[in-house]
């Protein structure tokens, strides 16, 4: 295992969720952060909390469906932050509705922030982890994406595309030392599944945003010669 001190991370949705969980988690091994998401007072609260864990901290406020301002984003937060080593890319949407009822517009809303939300992100911080030598990248996909269902069509296909698109990313920037890991988790109590009636949240049953933190945490920390390229998660019993 090696130390993940010193370095720097880029979380996307990073004020909510399991990207608030996964910010915490890794400001905790003494990792710097950058978090990015839409709501300014959600951000400036949660990026308190991570400098109050004795590391560097930053946030930009964002859409990751705007190609210029998630590269004008993510470029201040690398100058703020004096470099990035991880790109955590976490932020989505899930609009739910059957096929006959889901307007076109959320369609395209949920294909745009989850898939060019996760392209976009990954190439504004590439050329950062080119010039360094190595880096890691963890695109966070869903077993929606290994398997649709119905009502969450756009979702499912959305998380798909991600799952494809983190493979290729992977298939062509390991030669450059960047490790890209495709993460798959099955229904977690976070806002937006709870919210949606996918699960109730039982924390004694039900994965917790802070168990996938930790599975983050721990798959970073593997030896570099060592790359998850793909993982799923799944609660137990619930």
């Amino acid at each position: 295992m090696i130390s993940l001190k010193g370095k720097t991370a880029i979380i996307t949705g990073g004020s909510r969720g399991l990207g608030k969980a996964i910010a915490m988690q890794l400001a905790q091994e003494g990792v710097n952060i950058g978090i990015t998401g839409r709501n300014v007072d959600q951000l400036r609260s949660v990026s308190e909390k991570i400098s109050g864990l004795g590391v560097k901290s930053a946030f930009a406020a964002f859409d990751v469906s705007n190609e210029a301002d998630v590269k004008a984003g993510i470029d201040t937060l690398v100058a703020e932050l004096g470099g990035v080593d991880i790109l955590v890319n976490n932020a989505g949407i899930g609009k739910m509705g059957t096929l006959e009822t889901m307007s076109s517009a959320d369609w395209q809303e949920v294909i745009q922030t989850n898939l060019f939300g996760v392209y976009y992100a990954a190439m504004a911080v590439y050329p950062h982890l080119k010039e360094k030598g190595e880096g890691d990248i963890v695109n966070v996909a869903s077993t929606a994406g290994l398997k649709g269902g119905a009502h969450m069509s756009a979702y499912a296909a959305s998380k798909a595309a991600v799952i494809s698109l983190s493979q290729s990313m992977m298939a062509e920037w390991r030669k450059q030392n960047i490790r890209v890991i495709t993460l798959t988790p099955s229904t977690i109590a976070s806002d937006m599944s709870i919210q949606a009636g996918l699960t109730d949240g039982n924390p004694d049953k039900v994965l917790q945003p802070e168990d996938f933190a930790e599975w983050v945490r721990d798959i970073l920390k593997m030896n570099r010669r060592a790359l998850i390229a793909n993982g799923s998660i799944f609660s137990t019993n619930p």
